[in-house]
């Protein structure tokens, strides 16, 4: 996988835990993905919703888009649609995905790039494959998360963030066998450049055959572990872990380890409970039934997207 690619060597490296005096978080539950059409009709597999939302929580849904080789005039998007109340947050491993929106917002994001797209009090959004491939075809590899936005901050008018591959925080593990990415949030001390209304950290892992990778975990945070391809094991009793399935962690403890038995990619989530009520219905998410409806009104009515987005860089202020 292209994403980005290091020399665990060179990097920063994550410190070491003690095996007998580390908390380590055991596995509550393992589910595997299950397979939707979206859009134009391109395949995705979901791992959730589908646990408990209340185990997820402050994430609404993961979507793991391929890896799937596409021929000439075969790749497919997903065309214009509202959204409100919610972040999407779409990382592209391989190939090349356009996102444009109603006012003039988006971009192209390709091999390691993720754009951010802050929702907020709503807009339409359109996210398509380049011409480029799908004219010519080639991979196609990534992954979209929405993250759930507080009550207080439902309203807050929408934006971007263009985090560029070079932009994510690059570190290895305390053995040099596995590259960390972060995202977004912090692991250890280290911050990565996503700005976040709501407490998250948002990893993207490697790890090479047998190697083994144990992060340091806020003791508040819930955590998920996603396969994106290869098999491993994970949690304190070493729960077996592959492509299209999603580990859902017991919230006690200050640890998380996994190892790999093959080359081994996957992404590793967790954050802060709303714990607010939850009100949804497809891309609107509000925390009550007459938002919802209000949505749907301001939709139909041509209410949605007429707020400027500005583009934002790590540089600026983070929310918090």
């Amino acid at each position: 996988m292209p994403a980005v690619t290091a020399d665990t060597l060179t990097l920063p490296r994550l410190p070491e835990l003690p095996e007998a005096a580390t908390a380590w978080r055991k596995v509550r539950k393992v589910v595997r993905a299950q397979k939707f059409l979206e859009g134009e009709g391109f395949q995705v597999r979901r791992p959730f919703p589908g646990v408990d939302l209340a185990l997820a929580d402050p994430f609404l849904l993961l979507d793991h888009m391929g890896a799937v080789e596409y021929g000439p005039g075969e790749a497919k998007g997903a065309p214009w649609h509202p959204h409100r109340g919610f972040e999407t947050v779409t990382y592209m491993i391989d190939g090349a995905f356009v996102h444009e929106d109603s006012t003039g917002g988006g971009g192209l994001i390709t091999d390691g790039d993720t754009q951010w797209m802050t929702a907020g009090s709503g807009l339409l959004h359109s996210e398509l494959p380049s011409q480029d491939l799908v004219a010519k075809g080639g991979l196609l590899h990534g992954v979209q998360l929405w993250v759930n936005l507080p009550k207080a901050a439902k309203w807050t008018p929408p934006r971007y963030q263009d985090i560029s591959a070079q932009d994510t925080k690059l570190l290895s593990s305390d053995d040099g066998g596995a590259l960390v990415r972060v995202i977004a949030g912090d692991v250890a001390g280290y911050r990565g450049p996503g700005m976040t209304h709501t407490p998250i950290t948002y990893l993207h892992a490697t790890l090479s055959p047998h190697a083994r990778l144990t992060l340091p975990w806020p003791t508040d945070f819930n955590a998920m572990v996603y396969v994106l391809s290869g098999r491993g094991t994970t949690g304190a009793e070493h729960r077996p872990l592959e492509e299209g399935q999603l580990a859902v962690f017991e919230h006690d403890g200050a640890a998380l380890t996994m190892k790999a038995d093959t080359t081994w990619d996957v992404l590793i989530l967790g954050g802060l409970p709303l714990d607010e009520p939850v009100a949804r219905y497809g891309p609107f998410v509000m925390n009550t039934r007459a938002e919802i409806l209000q949505a749907i009104e301001d939709f139909q009515a041509g209410r949605l997207g007429r707020t400027h987005v500005p583009h934002v860089t790590s540089t600026d202020e983070e929310l918090s």
